[in-house]
């Protein structure tokens, strides 16, 4: 583990991962190579997007998936809800708004049908319990965060892919991948932005997809490298690429492909099971602390339902001036409307700052 905690800059105030996780060396390393590169005319991307390609593969664990690269999770989703002919989508309106336009813009252009899961509030977790009252007989598909934004609720994949039998599972693993290990191989689609928990940088991520998804998909957002013969610029249309890489719309940035490759690598280096571990404890450090300044917590406490947020609830509406102070102290976390605020911890995160967080936090305002 000392490599790779050594592999990162020492940014002790930084408990906004869920929003952005500073990269490694290694991969602003990676890009700069790149960059380096091309600025003397060697623009040679071979064997960048295959490398990258088979990291994403170790990393879910999902047997026979392909796997395409996207530089954000938007374009992945969209990417999906486009190709996803007919189907009737369930999901709940507490997702983060890229697991939402996808499907409404999707369902605009009638392409597909969106199904919303009932809940008193959005802060309800997506639970099988609720998927499973949600179904109904036209339902096809299933779309959920595998770690929600505004709770950290960590959903039980295995239990949804229980109650929803063979219909697609399409998983926003944004909030997930890297950090918690979880059992991807109930998915048919997992998709990830690498900016976050990867700590990959912009402009990198990736689209899993099954087989089983694959073959219900009609390539629709689709350019001319998704397509064959790419370079046969005879004005014909040609037939799309099998498997994920129908998913194709232009030649993509050698850089990113690279820097989510080493990223990958690093983290393969230790295992997410131990960058999890270490995450969990500074979670649970993190939640000592701000109960003992009497911060009401609102995100889960158990780590079997919980990743790397913790979020914490004033009822005084002061969230943004606590962040601001926070800010003045050089600690940077999300501010959630007037009331909360989302902290968000790595493997990487000092535990000897947590309390000095919790204690600018609960200072009257």
């Amino acid at each position: 583990m000392d490599h790779y905690l050594a592999a990162f800059a020492a940014v002790p105030g930084h408990l906004d991962f869920a929003r952005f996780g500073p990269p490694s060396r290694l991969v602003c390393e990676a890009a700069a190579d790149v960059w380096g590169a091309a600025a003397a005319g060697d623009v040679d991307e071979a064997g960048e997007d295959d490398r990258a390609r088979e990291q994403v593969e170790r990393l879910l664990g999902m047997p026979g998936a392909d796997v395409a690269l996207v530089p954000s999770t938007s374009l992945g989703l969209f990417h999906v809800a486009f190709a996803l002919r007919g189907a009737e989508v369930l999901v709940s309106r507490g997702e983060f708004p890229a697991n939402l336009y996808p499907w409404w813009r999707a369902e605009e252009l009638g392409i597909l049908r969106v199904c919303d899961m009932p809940a008193d509030h959005l802060e309800a977790p997506v639970t099988p319990e609720r998927v499973a009252q949600a179904l109904g007989p036209a339902t096809t598909a299933v779309a959920v965060s595998a770690v929600d934004f505004r709770t950290g609720w960590r959903a039980d994949l295995a239990g949804i892919r229980e109650v929803i039998g063979d219909r697609l599972l399409i998983v926003d693993a944004i909030q997930a991948a890297g950090a918690v290990d979880l059992p991807f191989a109930h998915a048919d689609v997992v998709i990830a932005g690498g900016q976050k928990w990867l700590r990959a940088g912009w402009g990198t991520g990736f689209v899993a997809a099954s087989p089983r998804a694959l073959a219900a998909m009609v390539p629709r957002l689709s350019g001319w490298t998704g397509v064959e013969r790419p370079g046969g610029y005879d004005g014909l249309r040609h037939l799309s690429l099998p498997g994920a890489k129908h998913l194709g719309l232009t030649n993509g940035s050698p850089a990113s492909a690279r820097m989510l490759a080493r990223a990958l690598e690093l983290i393969d280096t230790v295992g997410v099971r131990a960058v999890e571990e270490r995450i969990s404890a500074r979670v649970d450090a993190l939640i000592a602390a701000l109960d003992a300044a009497g911060v009401v917590i609102v995100s889960p406490r158990r780590p079997a339902d919980r990743a790397g947020i913790v979020v914490g609830r004033w009822a005084d509406g002061a969230a943004a001036a606590r962040r601001a102070r926070l800010a003045e102290h050089g600690v940077a976390v999300t501010a959630h409307g007037p009331d909360r605020l989302r902290f968000s911890v790595h493997a990487t995160t000092a535990l000897d700052v947590l309390p000095r967080v919790a204690e600018l936090v609960s200072m009257p305002v």
